[in-house]
């Protein structure tokens, strides 16, 4: 059976579900608006997401946005994605999730508009210089196909 991982959590807003598993169907968590936000096309904010996370050490958190936000919302993390560190663990370090309005656009509270994972942090890597790399080469930069 794999280890569970316990993560002290503090919810900034009690109008906002518990965190909890993608509908079964994931191992991804969903994250909700925790104050309603109103973005004007061109206009970015940080729309807070009700909480902050005591990260096992030696983790980081992976935070994207929802299949569906762009859709739904009209919103672009303006990250692409986002990582919260284990350091980043204090009373009042509310995750955010930064957003980029290409549209008039209103998010409510407990809407479902990012999620994340957690991730062990990469091994150290150490960086051996060559000319050559020994592998076959695929052709560069966009060459595998449309298919």
């Amino acid at each position: 059976m794999e280890e569970c991982k316990k993560i002290r959590i503090k919810y900034f807003s009690d109008e906002i579900e518990p965190l909890s598993y993608i509908d079964g169907k994931s191992d991804w968590i969903d994250l909700r608006c925790a104050k309603e936000t109103v973005l004007k096309a061109g206009e970015m904010k940080l729309i807070p997401l009700g909480v902050a996370m005591e990260l096992p050490e030696g983790y980081e958190a992976f935070v994207v946005p929802r299949s569906s936000t762009f859709k739904s919302f009209g919103v672009l993390h303006a990250n692409s994605f986002g990582i919260v560190d284990e350091t980043y663990a204090g009373d009042n370090d509310q995750w955010f999730f930064p957003a980029y309005a290409v549209r008039d656009t209103v998010i409510h509270v407990n809407d479902r508009i990012c999620q994340f994972r957690i991730e062990k942090h990469q091994p150290r890597i150490e960086f051996e210089e060559v000319t050559h790399l020994t592998r076959e080469d695929r052709g560069g930069f966009g060459t595998t196909g449309v298919q």
